[in-house]
C-alpha cells in the first residue's frame, strides 16, 4: 500500500489539536471522532492503518480505557497515544503488555516527531510487523531443526567411533577415558552405550549395567 493512501483514525476532542493533525498529516486520509465510543462504532466501517489516541476525551471518557478494545478489533494496527495528561507510570503501562500501544507522544506535540512516528508506524508496524514475526518464527524453527540435525549427526558419528573402539571386546569400556576423548560428559557416553546395545550393535555384556547404570556412572 502507498503510504499516502493510508487512513489514520484520530480520536481527539480538541478542535485546535485536530487542526494541527490536519496540517501535519495532510498527505493521509484522516478520519476524526471525539470519543472512544465513536471510534468503536467507526472501526468496523473503516478500519484504519494507524490510530492516534488522546487520553482525556469528551463525555468524561479516557482513551486508555479503550485500549484493550481497540487492540481486540485492530490487533496489528499501530496505536499512537498523544496526550499531556499521562503520568510516566501510565505511559509505561500503555506501552507494555499484550494490549499495548506502539508509541506515546507528549502534548504539545512536536509536529516533526509526529510525522516521523507516523511514517515509522506505517513502515515497521501493522502488516509489516506481522510478516517480520512470522519470518522470525520460521528462522527460529529452522535454527532449532539445524541444531537438532547437527546434534544427531554428532551423536551418530561418536557412537560409530565408540563401536570401532570397543568392537567385539567383552571388557568393560573405560567411560571416563571415552568422555575425555570425545569431550562430553560421562552420562553422554553411557547413553551412547545404551543406544548401541538397544540397537543390537553392542553386546549387553560389554556394559552389564546398561539398563540401570549405577549413580556414580551418571555424574558429569
Amino acid at each position: 500500500m502507498n503510504s499516502n493512501e493510508a487512513t489514520i483514525l484520530i480520536i481527539e476532542d480538541d478542535d485546535l489539536q485536530y487542526e494541527i493533525y490536519e496540517e501535519a498529516l495532510s498527505r493521509y486520509k484522516l478520519v476524526r471522532v471525539k470519543t472512544g465510543s465513536e471510534a468503536l462504532a467507526q472501526i468496523p466501517r473503516c478500519a484504519p492503518n494507524v490510530l492516534i489516541l488522546d487520553h482525556v476525551l469528551e463525555e468524561g471518557e479516557l482513551g486508555l480505557d479503550f485500549l484493550p478494545e481497540f487492540k481486540e478489533l485492530l490487533p496489528f494496527v499501530p496505536i499512537i497515544i498523544v496526550s499531556g495528561a499521562l503520568e510516566v507510570r501510565q505511559q509505561l503501562e500503555a506501552l507494555q503488555g499484550p494490549r499495548r500501544a506502539h508509541y506515546c507522544l507528549p502534548k504539545p506535540v512536536d509536529v516533526h516527531e509526529l510525522q516521523r512516528t507516523v511514517v515509522a508506524a506505517l513502515k515497521e508496524c501493522g502488516e509489516a510487523e506481522v510478516v517480520r514475526q512470522f519470518e522470525a518464527l520460521e528462522r527460529s524453527r529452522r535454527v532449532d531443526v539445524q541444531e537438532l540435525l547437527s546434534r544427531s549427526t554428532d551423536r551418530l558419528s561418536r557412537q560409530n567411533q565408540i563401536l570401532d573402539l570397543v568392537g567385539e571386546s567383552l571388557e568393560r569400556p573405560n567411560i571416563s577415558a571415552l568422555a575425555r576423548q570425545f569431550k562430553v560428559a560421562r552420562r553422554t557416553i553411557i547413553r551412547d552405550l545404551q543406544e548401541l546395545i538397544r540397537r543390537g550393535q553392542l553386546k549387553p555384556e560389554v556394559y552389564p549395567e546398561w539398563e540401570n547404570p549405577p549413580a556414580d556412572d551418571d555424574r558429569s
